[in-house]
């Protein structure tokens, strides 16, 4: 799945008031973390992750994150990570997307 500008948008805006609610720290992305990032998505569909690492390896990670729990990078501003990815039962509704059924 691949998210449009109008997509983006809906989920930027929803995401804005959000708070992380993972943090990624010195011990990097460990089992524990990925399951609770994971845990996060299909209970919201759409997290902020806090990612405490310096630049370089902070963009090595949110890589990492969307490709060990399969969801889409929405937006990252310096350490926070906003991320989607839709659950079996999708609470949020994108335009444009089509209705599972």
């Amino acid at each position: 799945m691949k998210l449009n500008t109008q997509q983006i948008k809906v989920l930027r805006k929803l995401g804005h008031v959000l708070s992380p609610v993972v943090t990624v720290a010195e011990r990097g992305l460990t089992e524990t973390v990925v399951a609770a990032i994971e845990e996060a998505l299909e209970i919201h569909e759409l997290i902020k992750v806090k990612v405490r690492h310096d630049r370089e390896r902070r963009i090595a990670l949110y890589e990492e994150i969307c490709q060990k729990t399969g969801a889409l990078e929405v937006q990252k501003i310096g350490m926070i990570l906003l991320i989607y990815r839709p659950s079996k039962k999708s609470k949020i509704a994108l335009p444009g997307a089509k209705p599972k059924g």
